[in-house]
């Protein structure tokens, strides 16, 4: 896990450059380094050590002149030196030299043979090829100077000031500058048609399995992030279950107090599954503090992005101070089953199955997007294995008709415990698999977004909300809250270019428009004067 910064075309001054990289050194805090070629390109590596952390020292240079820079994990990294790679001799045991290899074996065509979360930057000579994983679960950046030159980075920071313009790179994407940006990742699931699977309960067990069991790759401590919902439950258990009695498997829940929904709820997970739990605490005073810090590091002004993040990002400190580099996290599978509160109000089957689509499909503008900055803002990586390649193929493909909630709980819950309560031992106590839906800024404590708001709307006038339109014609901010946002993000990234690579998430098919999970009537605590200002798009 890293950051990476390549540019693409002579005459950058070397030291400059390093400058550039060293504005996400909190992604790579071990080591760093830069690589200058015989063309004059320029490649730069901030590295966080997870797998071989001896000579897995980046950029790694090919068998001959290509050269390449990786941020993620190849989970498949052995198989391929075993099978397609087994003629090339490595310099490293890392998993990231896999992709210059099979540069060298395949040219472009390439990406669909990794199995994980990356974006990279492969130069051979003149010739280069950047790409990113389908999902975009790891953050990716491109842009152009005044000269012509390419510029890739993990973060919009290293290259907003250098560029003319710039933009998110595509997840399921590789570009060269002979053919453009192609589409590699081309999933059946994409095509609502093809969601006509019966339930298999077993697949979904032994698919989920497998897919957290290759994420627990690592020659570095690490935990489990447990929000005592059911995602982080659920891969928390089975990661206990696959470590059974080898190792300490440590697990992490944050909250404004002690009786936060989701340390209530996941000190409970903790004690059945046997884990070294730590809980957290953070106050409102100090999340409002960091506001700004954390819209510099998420790189986004999307409201339910930064209230979420907030949380992550205070228990991200806590997590890498304790010697811990690598966690699982449950995101993902909301999206594909549903388990948001507003699906439950899709008004066809087709409905449901397009939003599911749609919202996997746009997972790096948001959760993603917050998974992987507020952790790597402390440098700290984290997996999530709901977004498995092989897992996706199979649960999205359930018909619709299977998924979709006949209650407020939601068929998620439903789908999951057959698939996982065994009858020698369920991997959940059931008043944890029956919880009501709480989206994680909602499960830290209620009273986090209700004073935040508050506040928000304390430091924007009616005049200058009154502007709103004029200062940000591109996804004017509809409430004082988003403006305020707003505002510092402009702050720090004043191009038109930033501001479009934002996209804002709000809920479908209710009338409260506010993100968060209580704005949905089917919460059961719901509090209606939540963000009576609604936010849209």
């Amino acid at each position: 896990m890293c950051g990476i910064l390549a540019i693409i075309g002579k005459g950058k001054e070397e030291a400059l450059v390093q400058q550039l990289s060293k504005r996400m050194s909190h992604r790579g805090p071990d080591e760093s380094d830069i690589h200058v070629t015989e063309n004059g390109h320029i490649l730069s590596h901030e590295r966080l050590s997870i797998v071989d952390l001896h000579t897995g020292k980046q950029p790694i240079q090919g068998t001959y002149s290509a050269w390449m820079i990786h941020n993620g994990e190849i989970y498949n990294h052995e198989t391929l030196r075993k099978t397609i790679l087994k003629k090339h001799t490595f310099r490293t045991t890392s998993d990231s030299e896999v992709i210059v290899h099979l540069y060298e074996e395949f040219g472009y065509d390439f990406c669909d043979y990794l199995d994980g979360m990356f974006s990279f930057v492969v130069v051979d000579g003149d010739d280069f090829i950047a790409g990113r994983d389908p999902l975009g679960i790891k953050p990716l950046y491109y842009g152009i100077d005044e000269r012509g030159r390419y510029y890739f980075a993990s973060e919009m920071k290293s290259i907003a000031d250098q560029c003319k313009t710039f933009s998110t790179f595509p997840p399921g994407h590789y570009y060269t500058a002979k053919t453009g940006f192609v589409k590699y990742y081309k999933p059946e699931w994409e095509e609502q048609s093809k969601a006509i699977e019966e339930l298999d309960y077993t697949a979904i067990r032994e698919s989920l399995t497998e897919a957290v069991r290759k994420r627990l790759m690592a020659d570095v401590p690490f935990g489990v992030l447990l929000s005592g919902g059911l995602d982080s439950s659920l891969t928390s258990s089975i990661a206990k279950r696959l470590l059974g009695d080898s190792q300490t498997l440590h697990s992490f829940s944050i909250g404004l107090d002690e009786n936060a929904p989701d340390l209530v709820a996941a000190r409970k997970v903790a004690k059945v599954l046997g884990t070294e739990h730590h809980e957290l605490y953070f106050t409102i005073e100090e999340g409002i503090k960091n506001i700004e810090k954390l819209i510099w590091h998420l790189e986004t002004y999307d409201v339910t992005s930064i209230r979420a993040s907030t949380p992550m990002f205070f228990m991200s400190k806590e997590i890498t101070d304790l010697g811990i580099k690598m966690v699982l996290s449950g995101e993902g599978a909301d999206e594909i089953f549903g388990g948001y509160l507003y699906f439950r109000n899709a008004p066809s089957a087709e409905e449901f199955q397009k939003e599911t689509i749609e919202r996997v499909q746009k997972l790096f503008t948001a959760d993603l997007l917050r998974a992987d900055k507020s952790t790597m803002a402390h440098g700290l990586e984290a997996r999530v294995p709901f977004l498995d390649k092989e897992f996706l193929e199979l649960a999205i493909k359930i018909k619709p008709e299977e998924k979709q909630p006949k209650t407020y709980k939601g068929i998620e819950k439903y789908i999951l415990r057959k698939a996982f309560d065994t009858p020698e031992q369920p991997y959940l106590p059931d008043e944890v698999l029956w919880r009501q839906k709480e989206q994680f800024s909602d499960g830290v404590g209620y009273n986090w977004i209700d004073q935040l708001i508050e506040f928000c709307a304390s430091q924007v006038s009616d005049s200058e909300f009154a502007k709103a339109k004029e200062l940000f014609p591109y996804n004017t901010p509809t409430s004082k809250e988003a403006f305020y946002y707003r505002t510092i993000f402009h702050k720090h990234f004043p191009q038109d270019s930033a501001a479009q690579t934002v996209r804002k998430w709000i809920p479908k098919w209710q009338e409260n428009e506010d993100p968060s999970g209580r704005a949905n009537a089917a919460h059961v605590k719901a509090d209606v004067s939540i963000a009576k200002e609604k936010e849209t798009v």
